[in-house]
């Protein structure tokens, strides 16, 4: 699966918490870091990248309950018809969307009980149509309230969370994350560890399988 990250960010370089996914996804194979950094896009390159990705990843920090100007550019510029739609529909079937934001604010502050007084799912509204209307599956998001503020513990997790959101088909799956998981330990030459966790994880598909068959059978 190759994916395609597009960074929309003002103050790029200046970013702790975009300088944290980058460092992230360098070792990742198949993950193309895609900034958006230029005023004037090349939009035969910036289209074939797109076509060519089987995974899109939105990432950028929530501005003004919104993304930044420079995505909302290059949506504006890239994504038109006959690229990502046509009067058939979608053209972007098959590939999936993700979305990466991050923001300064407590939690607490979004919700209807808080300061904004409307949640972040609320703010990422346009990316559920954006994806129906291209055809594309949006995947469950990846929020990060608060970098500054994360334990050296949550940033490892996050790191995890975000390195299976690039490369698996299903990120949200608990049994691609647990064969991710035998991958990382087999490629440090752990593989006696690997080959425990993976044999749990086919021990746990087989009770389930087993307690299904029992619960059908309960019904006949």
């Amino acid at each position: 699966m190759h994916t395609l990250v597009v960074v929309s960010h003002p103050q790029l370089s200046g970013s702790n918490t975009q300088n944290f996914f980058r460092e992230s996804a360098q070792s990742l194979a198949d993950v193309l870091w895609h900034p958006l950094t230029t005023q004037n896009f090349d939009l035969a390159a910036e289209r074939q990248l797109l076509q060519t990705a089987d995974r899109v990843v939105l990432q950028f920090p929530l501005y003004w309950y919104s993304a930044p100007a420079s995505l909302w550019r290059w949506l504006d510029e890239v994504w038109v018809r006959g690229v990502v739609y046509d009067e058939h529909g979608g053209l972007l079937g098959g590939k999936t969307l993700g979305l990466v934001v991050n923001y300064g604010q407590s939690p607490q502050s979004f919700g209807l009980a808080g300061q904004n007084g409307l949640s972040v799912a609320d703010t990422l509204k346009p990316f559920v149509g954006i994806a129906n209307r291209t055809g594309m599956t949006l995947l469950p998001p990846i929020v990060v309230p608060q970098f500054e503020r994360m334990t050296d513990e949550a940033r490892a997790t996050l790191m995890v969370r975000y390195q299976q959101y690039l490369t698996l088909m299903q990120p949200q799956q608990r049994e691609e994350q647990a064969r991710w998981f035998a991958r990382q330990l087999r490629a440090r030459q752990q593989d006696i560890f690997a080959d425990a966790l993976t044999d749990q994880e086919d021990d746990l598909l087989r009770l389930r399988q087993t307690v299904a068959e029992l619960r059908a059978g309960e019904e006949d």
